[in-house]
């Protein structure tokens, strides 16, 4: 009982976004004179969409120029188009909820804003847009590396700092080691000694010299 008012409630929450299109993350692309281009737009609706209409307009310095438009009656029906640009086609899919449109031959004349709108019937005419920006260049501008050149050398740079302090750190311990052996071994060396002298006659003590013990 308890999971179904959950799923009920959560449901309910889900169905809130009304009518959405989007054109991605990056609001802008640049590209070379003479190139085709990709413009992308999605929309999303919870409660599914019906009769959906879209529009691609294009904004030539403040005034909208419509490049294409179509209706959408349900999901899985694809739209008959209308194109109003000669190098524009449509290359969406209303079963991917998809209404991109592609730009062939780009010149620096069509660079500028382009706007994505739709609108649903089955929202009340809820209707939602977004732009996406195209930039013209005579040639690609090529990626300054020198930044990730510099962060790449610093981080080896430290890293093999690291390795040789470990491993002089290693070195002085093996000699530390080596050197604490040695004078356990001088130690009972000398011990040894002694113990022996300790148990010689007092005129043999007295003439034998003490043996030395140099470590």
């Amino acid at each position: 009982m308890y999971s179904d008012v959950f799923r009920h409630w959560t449901r309910r929450v889900w169905c809130a976004q009304a009518l959405e299109v989007s054109v991605g993350k990056v609001h802008f692309v640049e590209v070379m004179n003479g190139s085709s281009v990709l413009l992308p737009c999605t929309y999303s609706s919870c409660i599914g969409i019906k009769n959906l209409y879209f529009n691609w307009q294009y904004n030539d310095n403040g005034t909208m120029v419509k490049i294409c438009e179509a209706v959408i009656p349900t999901e899985l029906v694809e739209p008959n188009v209308k194109i109003y640009h000669e190098r524009v086609e449509f290359v969406g899919s209303s079963k991917e909820s998809n209404i991109s449109i592609l730009l062939w031959n780009v010149t620096f004349e069509d660079e500028g804003e382009y706007t994505c709108f739709a609108r649903n019937p089955k929202e009340k005419d809820r209707n939602h847009s977004a732009i996406f920006t195209l930039i013209v260049v005579d040639q690609l501008r090529e990626v300054d590396n020198t930044l990730t050149i510099i962060i790449v050398s610093v981080i080896g740079g430290v890293i093999g700092l690291v390795i040789i302090i470990m491993v002089i750190k290693a070195v002085v311990v093996h000699i530390l080691n080596k050197a604490q052996e040695k004078n356990k071994e001088c130690l009972v060396s000398s011990s040894g000694n002694d113990n022996t002298e300790n148990g010689l006659s007092g005129s043999k003590a007295e003439t034998k010299a003490s043996p030395k013990v140099i470590c």
